[in-house]
């Protein structure tokens, strides 16, 4: 469980809740099926007009990447290269495919397994990056999908004010209801707005941040098995390594 997610949407929901409690307010003053229709249908509807189906399907299932999420899994990836090389030193790369089954991260098996069919590094090397890419603009494109709905979310919101408006005005004979009508109608605005900056915008950075992550870890994977092609040294391989456990740009050695 991704505390930092769960914790900070409760905090900004429990924050404006407390706020409008203090005022005086009550839950029911913004708790209206009607706007949430208006503002989610809308929005969902919009955002499935600018990316396909199958995008939008596909964010929808990575939600759960907000809250579950594995850790970092660099440490765990660095000691599995690094006995692969060590492994490979000792007997010949040839050994490592009786490992190749074990591996559970698809692009490491991969990887892996070109180099143990004999691949060259600067070939198996841009093999590997086309992948990376195509994987890059695949991910690139889910966090965008959170991006739009976070752009539309308060445009429809407006509407949704606007809508209530006019059904307000068409029944000014009651001036008692007025009132309320109104502050019903803006309950739609606080949806529109409140979804976007509360959860479709940050949700965006966070699945950036975590498709970054898994990129970060692609680009170790490769360099890691370029260098045990390349016969390095496996304690050089870890020094090489640690700079991706940190977080730091791409190490990738000299293109050929």
């Amino acid at each position: 469980m991704d505390a930092g997610s769960l914790g900070g949407i409760l905090l900004a929901v429990a924050g404006i809740l407390a706020g409008l409690l203090l005022e005086g307010g009550h839950l029911g003053q913004v708790l209206q099926p009607t706007a949430a229709m208006i503002v989610f249908g809308g929005t969902l509807g919009a955002v499935m007009l600018q990316f396909p189906f199958r995008t939008v399907a596909t964010a929808g299932q990575r939600l759960a990447r907000l809250f579950l999420h594995r850790g970092d899994g660099a440490e765990a990836l660095l000691r599995q290269i690094v006995a692969f090389a060590i492994k490979a030193r000792r007997h010949g790369i040839i050994s490592l495919d009786a490992d190749l089954e074990k591996i559970q991260d698809p692009f490491l098996r991969q990887a892996l397994t070109l180099a143990v069919d004999g691949t060259e590094p600067a070939e198996l090397r841009r093999i590997m990056e086309v992948q990376m890419e195509n994987a890059t603009e695949n991910e690139s494109r889910i966090p965008a999908v959170f991006e739009s709905a976070g752009g539309f979310s308060p445009t429809i919101g407006i509407i949704g004010a606007v809508i209530g408006l006019i059904q307000v005005m068409q029944h000014l004979d009651h001036m008692a209801e007025v009132g309320r009508g109104i502050a019903v109608a803006f309950v739609a605005t606080i949806y529109g707005v409140g979804s976007a900056n509360i959860f479709f915008l940050p949700a965006a950075g966070k699945l950036r941040h975590r498709a970054r992550d898994e990129q970060r870890l692609k680009e170790m994977a490769l360099e890691g098995v370029v260098s045990i092609i390349e016969g390095m040294n496996p304690r050089m391989i870890e020094v090489k390594l640690e700079g991706f456990r940190a977080g730091g740009g791409r190490e990738a050695g000299p293109r050929k």
